[in-house]
């Protein structure tokens, strides 16, 4: 590392991730808006983005070495999200399948569910969902009511869920349920893979107005029967499982989210340069000017969270990273928002259009402030995990 990197404390890239970033933007622009929104139009998934993705490696570079990943972090895999974003094409079960499930099964997997899912999680063969919200708990994961039971050797699992990504195109998906604590009589969580086509599992497609080739659907579990080894982890660490989890799921979506922003404003900027109503070109008054400078100022200031939570989780400090993840999210879904809004406004009227491929992007932004926490439970958490003030629920 550079005496300049070494200076900023692991907050400026080193030569191999800049390298990374390099490479992904290069694949991302070989794909581009346009391929993204032919998908749309079509019905179709961007399989052939996640294919070559994977085959690059650029899927698994946070997945263990020992099952074909790159050994590195969520910090590189940010990266990845990011410039795919950036270029107009980004994948959103890069959250789910690497980050969250990836993640999950190679922290705390058995040897056997490690061989089994990582390698295909890491070269794109295989997707996996994750199933955490329900219709009655929304962001009180302790209402969670989807419930497994012993019997015998097998479990038998039992509930809903709603919001669930890309469930379609997923070999699995993880689901969060709760067991009975034998000592105590409470409910914890513990989590489970469940194969797409086990008997009792079905799926409903929720109709969405957002534009987006991956789909939301509400899962059903009914008397949903799988082995002992469907378990993952120890089922008195379901907790300690789940937020291993849900940082990274955090940092990838501000990844997302400052995907999003970046290619919205460049799209602003090159509309700024070359539009021409009066003498010079509108990017020359700083009625446009000072508010797309402050959106680029807002999604560094983000960038640099994200890089922060990204580097205390990959180094093993969970609650640190649990504070920067949350910030991170916010700061990002934030400068998503504004940055969308002020590259439409500065573009007009044409800033609706299809051709300028922004005010799709509208809905989408939005998204990135509730999903996977609401901005207002950021400030819950940070209301009392780092202030010091009392709750208020």
């Amino acid at each position: 590392m550079t005496t300049q990197h070494a200076v900023a404390g692991g907050l400026l890239e080193t030569e191999e991730q800049r390298a990374l970033r390099d490479a992904v933007a290069a694949l991302g622009r070989r794909y581009g808006r346009p391929y993204f929104e032919e998908a749309l139009r079509a019905g179709r998934h961007t399989h052939e983005l996640w294919q070559e993705a994977g085959k690059l490696g650029y899927l698994s570079v946070s997945l263990p070495e020992a099952y074909g990943g790159g050994g590195q972090g969520i910090t590189e895999l940010a990266v990845v999200l990011e410039e795919l974003g950036a270029a107009g094409s980004p994948l959103l079960m890069l959250i789910v399948t690497p980050a969250i499930t990836g993640t999950v099964i190679a922290r705390f997997g058995t040897d056997a569910q490690k061989r089994a899912w990582l390698p295909g999680l890491g070269d794109g063969t295989r997707k996996m969902a994750f199933g955490i919200t329900e219709p009655d708990a929304g962001s009180n994961a302790h209402r969670i009511t989807t419930t497994a039971r012993r019997d015998g050797t097998d479990w038998v699992l039992n509930g809903r869920k709603v919001f669930v990504s890309g469930v379609d195109i997923s070999d699995a998906t993880l689901i969060v349920s709760r067991t009975e604590d034998a000592r105590t009589g409470r409910l914890k969580p513990c989590l489970f893979v469940v194969p797409r086509d086990t008997p009792g599992f079905s799926r409903h497609l929720i109709d969405m107005e957002l534009a987006a080739p991956e789909k939301q659907f509400e899962l059903v579990l009914d008397d949903v029967r799988l082995p002992g080894d469907a378990l993952v982890g120890d089922e008195d660490a379901g907790l300690l499982q789940l937020f291993a989890g849900l940082n990274p799921e955090r940092i990838m979506t501000a990844a997302f989210a400052l995907g999003m922003a970046r290619f919205a404003l460049d799209r602003a900027l090159d509309y700024a340069r070359t539009r021409q109503v009066w003498k010079e070109p509108i990017g020359a008054h700083q009625a446009i000017a000072h508010p797309l400078a402050q959106a680029h100022i807002e999604i560094e200031l983000a960038r640099l969270m994200m890089r922060k939570a990204a580097v205390l989780y990959d180094a093993g400090d969970d609650t640190g990273a649990g504070e920067a993840a949350n910030m991170a999210k916010y700061a990002a879904a934030e400068a998503c928002v504004k940055a969308v809004d002020q590259a439409v406004h500065t573009l007009g009227g044409n800033g609706l259009t299809r051709e300028y491929g922004l005010a799709s992007l509208v809905t989408a932004a939005r998204v990135s402030r509730i999903a996977p926490v609401s901005r207002e439970m950021i400030l819950n958490y940070v209301s009392h995990q780092s202030l010091g003030l009392p709750k208020s629920y």
